[in-house]
């Protein structure tokens, strides 16, 4: 299926995220902050990424904008996962880039589901050689 990488302080919340995840097929990696998720990716890129708001070293956001920044890494879609739920925190990290933004706690199924969603879209754009199809 897919390679997913996981940022987040909370091992228990990553170890959950990683097993569900997994149990649906994808490979999961799991970091606990930022900066080793941008150390990670040097050595691969992953399809999807799932990154904590609030970590140490390098703060979710710090790293949505470091990715999105890079050429090789702007185009992997990136979930938020945070317990910070003001339309403020969440128009910032879409507009910043991410793809989408779930708030803590969650359903790991309900996280399974926009992962897949998520893929399933990247598929067909890169299918379609990035264009998309109008439907008028």
């Amino acid at each position: 299926m897919a390679y997913i990488l996981v940022a987040d302080d909370d091992e228990i919340l990553a170890e959950m995220v990683r097993h569900r995840l997994s149990a649906v097929g994808h490979e999961v990696a799991t970091v606990e902050d930022g900066q080793q998720l941008l150390d990670q990716i040097d050595h691969r890129l992953p399809d999807a990424i799932l990154l904590d708001a609030m970590m140490p070293i390098l703060s979710g956001m710090d790293t949505l904008e470091q990715l999105k920044e890079n050429p090789l890494h702007r185009d992997i879609p990136v979930v938020m996962m945070t317990a910070r739920r003001s339309q403020q925190d969440v128009l910032a990290a879409l507009k910043a880039g991410a793809a989408d933004y779930v708030t803590k706690p969650f359903s790991p199924e309900d996280l399974a589901l926009r992962i897949e969603g998520l893929l399933a879209r990247r598929r067909s754009v890169s299918a379609d050689g990035g264009f998309r199809h109008s439907l008028h």
